[in-house]
């Protein structure tokens, strides 16, 4: 649509429209002589800009142009970064940080092995981007593990990096802050072992094993010999009248 938003110019409008659709993640694209080809992406805390990356897109191509098989939508990606940029470079350790977010999908508690079948591919070299997408092929092997094979699906993006909206380190380091209502409670005394065997403490009082009620059975019960020898003596034969 033709408008006049302007993300690092006036964010009023993308602050606006993030409380409106309780969104905290959003992408502009932008065309113009001076940055054509325009992708900015960001996300927010409070409803206000957090961090903001303006990215120049260089060559891209589309999923159609890819003749190959895609995997299903909504697949879960797994997400590969690639360069030593990634960890030095401040700007693109928060880019980084920005991709995960963006494409990490929902939180699974377990995770099979055919459902591993999409993989995005970051590699940061020479000033550029490179964004490239896979389908996994599981492979016969001749053994119990398949052999891996990437075959690309598409689509695939050269990027440039341009203009950067970084928060302070103060607001970022906020904004991981999680809520003390969300932070699971640490139970006492519960432990697990490497199988997954939840195993409790429980604490008790020193029990007297001798005074314990047992099942009263005739084939359990004491002698008169047992019982005098506990008593300390033998007792006296009652006289016959």
């Amino acid at each position: 649509r033709k408008n006049i938003t302007r993300p690092f110019e006036d964010q009023t409008s993308l602050e606006f429209f993030s409380k409106k659709s309780d969104c905290s993640l959003f992408m502009f694209g932008s065309h113009n002589k001076k940055r054509p080809n325009n992708l900015i992406i960001g996300r927010m805390f409070d409803y206000h800009i957090l961090d903001m990356i303006e990215l120049g897109v260089e060559k891209f191509v589309s999923l159609k142009d890819v003749k190959n098989s895609k995997c299903p939508e909504g697949t879960k990606p797994m997400l590969i970064f690639a360069g030593d940029m990634f960890d030095v470079n401040e700007e693109y350790r928060r880019l980084k940080s920005l991709l995960i977010d963006f494409f990490r999908g929902p939180s699974v508690p377990n995770i099979r092995l055919a459902g591993l079948e999409h993989v995005l591919h970051f590699t940061a070299v020479d000033g550029k981007i490179y964004m490239r997408s896979y389908k996994v092929l599981l492979k016969k092997s001749g053994c119990k593990i398949p052999r891996i094979e990437l075959e690309e699906m598409g689509p695939s993006l050269d990027l440039v990096m341009r203009r950067t909206h970084l928060a302070s380190d103060d607001l970022y380091k906020l904004s991981l802050k999680q809520p003390k209502a969300l932070k699971p409670k640490k139970k006492k005394n519960i432990s697990h072992d490497v199988f997954g065997t939840t195993y409790g403490r429980i604490h008790m009082q020193k029990q007297d094993l001798g005074k314990l009620q047992t099942r009263k059975m005739k084939g359990l019960k004491k002698r008169p010999a047992e019982k005098s020898a506990e008593d300390g003596g033998v007792s006296p034969k009652k006289s016959k009248s």
